[in-house]
């Protein structure tokens, strides 16, 4: 998260309340959680997460090919 400049209120505020939710293309046990940045100038934060119990964060990015489409 830190050398990706990320903060992990913005972590959170994707995972309680995203903005759209996708499967994943190859692992039915993960999902894409997205939610808009307004401190990012709407950049869109795509958290990968498992949907198995626990459930863990997988990975994170700003997603620059949603920009603009959520």
């Amino acid at each position: 998260m830190e050398s990706r400049q990320i903060l992990v209120d913005w972590v959170e505020r994707v995972l309680e309340e995203p903005d759209l939710i996708e499967p994943d293309p190859v692992d039915s046990s993960l999902e894409h959680r997205l939610g808009i940045v307004p401190e990012l100038a709407n950049r869109v934060l795509r958290v990968i997460v498992s949907i198995e119990e626990p459930k863990r964060v997988i990975s994170m990015y700003l997603d620059r090919n949603m920009k603009g489409q959520l």
